[in-house]
């Protein structure tokens, strides 16, 4: 069966309660194993609508929109990564989703590695991206100076609510600027329509304070170590993309974690900076399509002499 277009595949959009809120997926396909796709700051599941079907005939295909994100409900919480374990392991639960293969990038991969710490046996398979770790300094967190510098500001009171809240730089300069491609004025949109107000935007706000940087914030800090030593313990099958130079993932330490992982094939995408399902959805889910079928559902693949796809 040839891949699907984007425009072959109809999304349904979905609702539940969840705690004291609701969250809101898109869903496609029908057999096959669950697909569930984790996306980070600031999109939605959104990201990965040119991904999706892709994956879609030969998995069941679920893409939340994380708290406070798309058209997931904006309780009145700090979002805290915690908070955002609550309501992703309370969405997990509504589904009655009992083994998964997840496929994530930004925050979506700290909430997949530490569910995965938690309950391996409901983790078929891991694709992953631009992945959150312990950074051990500033110096180790970003490809560029300039964004490192700005994340430093975001992360300072008032300084990073006027950035975020009131000018909404995260959205116009972090996300649109870090697309390679061009993108429409409707996908533009797309991803600016969650966050009208300055209100709407706390959540975009929260989470590059949660970035585990220089072991603060602690609690977070110390997650994401226990979440690397599973993850590094693991023997589930990986699939790993990196792109050049890439944002918060340089190819060099792409390449030097699959080399520490166990079962992980290692996929170079080509050109690119952080949000790589925009500037690479073909690769990515022809990618994922071929190792749900040869890894995680039909057995192990042969590698090349690298481990490389």
């Amino acid at each position: 069966m040839n891949a699907a277009s984007p425009s072959s595949t109809e999304f349904k959009r979905h609702h539940v309660d969840v705690l004291d809120s609701t969250m809101s997926w898109i869903e496609a396909g029908q057999d096959g194993p669950v697909v569930l796709f984790l996306h980070g700051n600031p999109t939605s599941s959104f990201i990965w609508r040119n991904i999706i079907p892709r994956v879609a005939p030969v998995a069941r295909c679920i893409a939340p929109d994380l708290i406070g994100f798309g058209q997931s409900g904006k309780p009145d919480i700090a979002y805290r990564f915690v908070d955002h374990v609550r309501y992703l392991d309370a969405f997990i639960d509504a589904l009655g989703l009992e083994e998964v293969v997840i496929v994530a990038q930004d925050w979506g991969t700290a909430l997949a590695f530490h569910f995965a710490a938690r309950l391996p046996q409901r983790v078929v398979g891991l694709a992953f991206m631009e992945f959150i770790q312990p950074f051990p300094g500033w110096d180790k967190f970003h490809q560029r100076a300039l964004a490192r510098e700005l994340f430093k500001v975001f992360r300072t009171p008032g300084q990073g609510e006027k950035l975020i809240l009131e000018d909404n730089v995260f959205i116009e300069r972090v996300l649109l600027g870090s697309v390679l491609r061009d993108m429409s004025d409707a996908e533009r949109d797309a991803y600016r329509a969650p966050f009208p107000t300055p209100e709407s935007r706390r959540p975009i706000l929260q989470l590059p304070r949660e970035l585990p940087i220089a072991g603060e914030p602690a609690d977070v800090h110390v997650m994401m170590e226990e979440a690397h030593r599973a993850l590094h313990a693991s023997t589930y099958p990986k699939l790993l993309f990196y792109a050049e130079p890439g944002a918060i993932v340089s190819p060099e330490a792409a390449q030097a974690l699959a080399a520490q992982l166990v079962n992980c094939r290692l996929v170079e995408l080509g050109p690119g900076a952080h949000y790589l399902q925009e500037d690479h959805p073909e690769l990515i889910g022809d990618a994922v399509r071929a190792w749900l079928t040869t890894e995680c559902v039909g057995g192990p693949a042969i590698l090349d002499e690298t481990g490389t796809v």
